[in-house]
């Protein structure tokens, strides 16, 4: 499952990414190993801007072609938009939304004009710490119209009630359909490609993903492999505690 240790996912995100990690939800380390948490891997823009992202774990396969898929939608995109900022964003949420249908047999119209930000550091739509400090906001989600009635979409559904982070979600009438966490994914990014990482990220982890933000380090158990029931090695001399 740890694509980017596979060899062509590495070269592809070499040659076109830059990159770089944070860690924002809790987790332990024992023995070495990661336990809890969950990961997402945002494709941005230089200015930090997410044009497509990837959440939770998935194969190599998975993140080589949604890597892929970014970077020939994005270069469509410049070429189309001429330089066009708010022709470039609606291009790219344009591209999600019709990428949902394809693959989840789901509707949605793409959010191609943005309000002004109404965030108030104090409002019910903003993750907290502890402290009260806002982390980030609760990014709308565009309305379902509902599913498309091709043979093909219905096949899409089928395969989108199996998916990963498979969901039951409603349409505007009512009617159910499935997504899966790749499916939510190009959903909130129809109504939010190009909007800065840390405005997406609190939306990611707990509304897909499903965990907590957290301003807690990280927790690890026996950090230090030669301390022994009691005992330091220390120039590799046994020194008792």
């Amino acid at each position: 499952m740890n694509a980017l240790a596979n060899p062509e996912v590495g070269k592809f995100v070499n040659e076109h990414f830059c990159s770089s990690f944070q860690k924002v939800a809790t987790f332990r380390i024992v023995g070495g190993a990661k336990q809890g948490g969950n990961v997402a891997t945002y494709f941005c823009a230089p200015d930090g801007r997410v044009l497509h992202l990837v959440a939770g774990p998935v194969d190599a396969g998975t993140m080589l072609r949604e890597a892929r898929w970014v970077v020939d939608t994005t270069k469509k995109a410049i070429a189309d938009a001429k330089g066009d900022g708010a022709k470039f964003k609606t291009i790219m949420r344009q591209a999600h939304a019709e990428k949902l249908k394809q693959e989840s047999g789901v509707v949605v119209e793409a959010v191609t004009f943005d309000p002004p930000d109404p965030q108030d550091p104090a409002s019910a739509l903003t993750y907290q710490d502890p402290s009260g400090r806002p982390l980030a906001p609760k990014l709308p989600p565009p309305p379902i119209d509902g599913p498309d009635v091709s043979l093909k979409a219905r096949e899409a559904q089928a395969n989108a009630a199996n998916a990963p982070g498979a969901r039951q979600l409603f349409d505007r009438r009512g009617g159910k359909v499935w997504l899966g966490n790749n499916g939510v994914v190009h959903q909130i990014m129809a109504a939010h490609s190009m909007t800065k990482i840390e405005k997406v990220y609190g939306t990611v982890f707990e509304n897909i993903l499903g965990e907590k933000i957290s301003t807690q380090p990280v927790q690890v158990v026996k950090p230090f492999s030669w301390v022994q029931e009691g005992k330091n090695l220390r120039n590799g001399v046994q020194i008792e505690r």
